[in-house]
């Protein structure tokens, strides 16, 4: 359908779109969740009045602010990308996706930016009280900026609350309570800003035991280690409840993305749950690259099935029935959404023509059968599927969707027991002697990381080839620049990205060795 389109360009797009992702999704989950616990531990020393406890909250609010100051640059360049890179996406989607980009500026960083300043400067310059406030409102305006991105990207997994316009070819917001209340949308929001509570407590253990191994501010340690410990346990509880919450919404809205994270290519009843799998590195269907047999595999009985659907015996659908369709369980086969999503984009182009010649009455006639209730539930619901030329364009990447999925939850179990230990070893007085655990601390930040990657890598390139889920495909939301230019910022960006995030560690690093310390009049050394 879109034969102009250059592949090259598309690929390179979302490379480019890809690349700034990830390296904004490196300084966001800390920001979500450190405010949180240096809100407690200022929380404690108003509390108590004990200034070791300042000492420790102003200690982590450094390592906050260095963090914070380098994220907002990458998050920038982030949302003009969706006017360079991807401007036909921008104009389809309307004021749907820009409504909460626009009020996550205006509302949650502004409240973020506004009470940041208090909880840097205002030490000694306002009441305990009020400084303890602006901490809190910190970061509760950190987690609602996320809060509304993530309600933008769970539209575009799960388009709701809206209504095509054919007059302007743009999607027009009708609910913004649907949109903000989205099943997807709330499963988005509390399973993200836990992970990013999750990756929080372990950055704080992790430096926290690297000061115990150096016999450097042992109470600070010590005390930081414990605060964490439990918010960590409990954020970690909390996520394996809403990622199973998230999972089950996926399995009902996304199934081929669903499908492909567990490396189901054969729906059945009863389906089981691969606890662990080695796939093949030849492809199992040589007319499609994405699709890789197992050479080993680890699986639980039913446990799919009742993930997906709550139901024991509930049929999956795998990826063979979503593309060639099943009959038995009312599944419609890809070429069949194809053949109607053509319909929906030849009706439009027909209006769009009546219009342009100045035929009223015809125009309103097609208007009218476009936006019938029938004309909407049967062919535009599939609008973006007229734009799939092959029907092995709408399987993702098996191989990377399933073990980026297993390596999430792999590690995310490892988490429960790691803070389980921390704080274990701290109840019982021996963290100090346990310098193997401490050496373990250090080296489970980076896998903090690396399980947060791989959870957007499940959510985004699971999705594919959907820019908006079953509306728009990624090759028809690009602009028509040239792949050069697009080349060009590529490697521009991933150098600057790159020296951001150097800049980053190294002034972090120089900051944990000067350590915790205060001068007289309570401000960092």
């Amino acid at each position: 359908m879109l034969e102009s389109i250059d592949l090259s360009l598309v690929n390179w797009s979302r490379a480019q779109f890809a690349l700034t992702a990830m390296y904004h999704w490196i300084f966001v989950p800390l920001t979500l969740g450190i405010t949180f616990i240096i809100a407690f531990m200022e929380t404690i020393y108003v509390k108590t009045g004990n200034p070791e406890w300042k000492k420790i909250t102003k200690f982590w609010m450094t390592l906050f602010g260095i963090n914070f100051a380098i994220g907002v640059a990458t998050g920038i360049i982030l949302e003009f990308e969706f006017g360079t890179n991807w401007s036909n996406y921008s104009w389809f989607v309307g004021d749907i996706f820009g409504a909460p980009l626009a009020i996550e500026g205006i509302l949650a960083f502004f409240m973020e930016s506004t009470f940041i300043a208090i909880m840097f400067f205002g030490w000694n310059k306002v009441s305990k009280k009020v400084h303890l406030l602006a901490t809190w409102l910190t970061a509760i305006g950190a987690n609602l900026s996320a809060l509304w991105i993530l309600v933008a990207n769970a539209w575009m997994q799960m388009p709701v609350g809206m209504q095509f316009n054919p007059e302007t070819a743009r999607n027009e917001m009708v609910s913004f309570w649907d949109v903000l209340f989205s099943p997807m949308a709330v499963d988005k929001f509390l399973h993200t800003t836990s992970s990013g509570f999750v990756l929080a407590a372990i950055f704080v253990i992790g430096i926290s035991a690297w000061f115990l191994l150096k016999r450097r501010e042992i109470v600070f340690a010590r005390k930081s280690i414990a605060i964490a410990a439990v918010f960590g346990f409990v954020s970690s509880i909390y996520l394996v409840f809403t990622g199973d919450s998230s999972a089950r919404n996926v399995a009902q809205n996304q199934p081929m993305k669903f499908a492909a994270f567990e490396g189901l290519y054969n729906g059945s009843e009863g389906a089981g749950l691969i606890a662990l799998g080695l796939m093949s590195t030849t492809d199992t269907d040589p007319s499609n690259e994405n699709l890789m047999d197992f050479n080993m595999k680890i699986e639980i009985p039913n446990v799919l099935s009742y993930m997906a659907y709550m139901d024991w015996n509930a049929f999956v659908p795998g990826v063979n029935d979503l593309i060639r369709g099943n009959e038995k369980y009312g599944i419609m086969a890809a070429t069949e959404k194809m053949e109607r999503g053509r319909v929906a984009i030849e009706k439009l182009k027909e209006f769009k023509e009546a219009k342009k010649s100045g035929d009223e009455a015809l125009a309103a006639s097609l208007k009218t059968e476009f936006m019938s209730p029938d004309f909407q539930e049967n062919y535009f619901k599939y609008f973006g599927y007229g734009y799939i030329s092959d029907p092995n364009m709408l399987i993702p990447n098996v191989a990377l969707s399933f073990y980026s999925f297993h390596l999430m939850v792999g590690l995310g179990m490892y988490f429960i027991l790691f803070f389980i230990l921390a704080f274990l070893f701290v109840v019982k007085g021996t963290l100090d002697r346990r310098r193997g655990f401490l050496r373990l601390a250090i080296w489970t930040i980076p896998m903090a990381y690396i399980a947060s990657q791989a959870g957007w890598i499940v959510a985004e390139v699971g999705r594919q080839p959907w820019v908006i889920q079953d509306l728009m495909p990624t090759l028809a939301a690009v602009t028509k620049i040239s792949t050069s230019a697009v080349q060009v910022t590529f490697w521009l960006f991933a150098a600057i990205f790159t020296i951001l995030l150097i800049a980053e560690i190294k002034i972090m690093l120089r900051q944990i060795k000067i350590g915790p310390k205060i001068n007289e009049e309570g401000g960092h050394n």
